[in-house]
């Protein structure tokens, strides 16, 4: 896997190493449940992109703000379950190969927040860490997915907007087409990034 993100790094020439730190959530959210899909074989590229020990990273003002979500959501009785956080370049050129459909993956050209550390994918667990419904599942691209979606259950629906209140309370934008996925309002002012999960230029503090 370190060979093949070296490969991918090589061929994104349009994004770099540097910038304003990345953190790692766990130290700053440490009950909130991390389970990168692209570390795995569970996404619709049906293989890990990430490597096996990649962490759930972001820039200070990302994760600023998810702090505010998450103490919201935990006074309710749920915490915060992490599917993607900060995402190399290269990797977006991968799965524009094989799902070249904006609004669903951002086009590499133009770069995703994932890229620069100012975009999350996320749902709930109970504070147990037991499953919570939602409309539909991670990274499904059909119309259960979007926040209009009328259709489910109301308790999936009452989740989603749960989710919703609490990150955009905190200053997060939505995707319309994604349930899941948040955004830094002012994300496209940091650069976009292709350095590795594990990178010195990454801190955990």
């Amino acid at each position: 896997m370190t060979s093949l993100l070296l490969v991918l790094l090589a061929a994104s020439p349009d994004a770099g190493i540097g910038g304003p730190p990345l953190l790692a959530v766990v130290e700053r959210i440490p009950d909130a449940v991390v389970d990168l899909r692209y570390a795995t074989a569970d996404n619709f590229m049906g293989k890990a992109v990430y490597p096996p020990d990649a962490r759930c990273l972001l820039l200070e003002p990302s994760l600023r703000r998810l702090e505010v979500a998450a103490a919201t959501l935990r006074a309710q009785g749920y915490r915060l379950k992490l599917y993607d956080c900060y995402r190399p370049h290269a990797v977006q050129w991968e799965l524009w190969k094989v799902l070249p459909k904006p609004g669903y993956v951002a086009d590499p050209k133009k770069g995703s927040n994932h890229n620069r550390g100012g975009a999350v994918d996320l749902s709930l667990v109970t504070l147990d860490g037991g499953a919570v419904p939602m409309p539909s599942p991670y990274d499904f691209f059909g119309p259960a997915a979007h926040h209009g979606f009328d259709g489910g259950t109301d308790e999936a629906r009452a989740n989603r907007e749960r989710l919703k209140a609490a990150m955009t309370g905190a200053g997060f934008t939505i995707n319309p087409m994604e349930w899941w996925h948040y955004d830094l309002p002012d994300a496209r002012r940091f650069p976009l990034r292709d350095e590795p999960f594990t990178t010195s230029s990454t801190k955990s503090k």
